[in-house]
């Protein structure tokens, strides 16, 4: 058991550091070749944020573990929304002004009902996984769209703001672009293996560590950068960076996992009790960030809420791996 929680912790501690330095190389190899911020921001560092999350599910995926894959995907959702977003609100209330991502809140419901349409026959085919990477093709050119468009907006100002610090030399960004993707394949690799040999020891589904132990360790990119962006003063990006990390999550890494390896019999409760969670904290979302009646904003209130929210589920997810061990001691016995 010590190895493999060895791993898990190394394995995290490296993903965290290699994803950081993957997206400041990205990103500051992007400035050198005149990108505009907002797209940087919305495209580059979007990626960026969500590859800890895109590398682990295929490399999940490679090793026969569609499960971890699939729990990861759905986990860091709830872990983005409940953790991430109720944490930072209640350091410092969000608020929302930027119309860009006013515009992502309900199309992130839609990329979600369309996510549980494809699982509602009990499995996720090939073709159902390029439909979902043909989605984030077009989310993508959404995005893109979106950048050179939105000048005005309030989230360009941000990442106006972000990134007009000089960045680093083009020579040591593609060093670090590349150095961070080597290490992220080989920290993700570190920890899938960590993970299954928990879920083996333990006698849980890898369903369960996916949605658990790897969906918070992936997800703390997502923390760090939301976190530091709302001290700033930064909303939008905070928000926007939450959003867009949910949207590839559910688009990109799904459909990379499914792609790689297809699930035949996905686990009933993938269906009725991780996917309506996902669901149901996107539409809470929406109606805290809409803001129907003027500017949206997520309070300390209601950050405390998500949190509670989160924190009732991951409850749910214990009581679930318990009373089954529970009963086969109590039967051995």
């Amino acid at each position: 058991m010590l190895p493999y929680i060895a791993a898990i912790v190394a394995g995290l501690v490296l993903l965290v550091w290699s994803a950081d330095r993957f997206v400041e190389g990205a990103a500051a190899a992007s400035r050198h070749a005149g990108m505009p911020s907002l797209l940087v921001g919305m495209v580059i560092v979007g990626f960026g944020t969500s590859s800890p999350e895109m590398v682990v599910s295929a490399m999940a995926a490679l090793d026969g573990n569609p499960g971890l894959a699939l729990g990861n995907a759905l986990g860091s959702n709830i872990v983005n929304v409940g953790l991430v977003l109720g944490a930072t609100a209640v350091l410092a209330p969000i608020a929302v002004r930027s119309e860009i991502v006013r515009r992502e809140l309900p199309l992130l419901l839609v990329i979600g009902l369309f996510a549980g349409w494809l699982f509602l026959d009990g499995a996720l085919t090939r073709l159902e996984s390029f439909a979902l990477l043909a989605g984030f093709v077009g989310v993508v050119g959404w995005s893109i769209h979106a950048a050179l468009r939105g000048r005005a907006d309030a989230l360009a100002d941000e990442m106006d703001a972000e990134l007009a610090v000089p960045s680093m030399p083009l020579a040591r960004a593609i060093f670090w672009l590349v150095v961070g993707l080597v290490l992220l394949i080989a920290s993700s690799r570190l920890l899938v293996w960590g993970a299954v040999g928990i879920a083996e020891a333990l006698g849980v589904s890898d369903l369960v560590i996916g949605l658990t132990i790897v969906a918070i360790g992936t997800s703390l990119p997502e923390l760090a950068a939301s976190v530091l962006a709302v001290r700033k003063q930064e909303h939008d990006i905070a928000l926007g960076n939450v959003v867009g990390s949910n949207m590839f999550n559910l688009l990109a890494v799904v459909g990379i996992a499914g792609s790689i390896a297809p699930v035949d019999a996905l686990p009933s409760e993938l269906l009725w009790r991780d996917w309506p969670v996902v669901m149901a904290l996107n539409v809470v979302l929406l109606v805290m960030a809409y803001g129907f009646r003027g500017p949206g904003h997520i309070n300390r209130v209601e950050g405390s809420l998500l949190l509670l929210a989160f924190a009732a589920y991951n409850a749910v997810l214990v009581h679930s791996v318990m009373v089954p061990a529970a009963m086969a001691t109590g039967a051995a016995g």
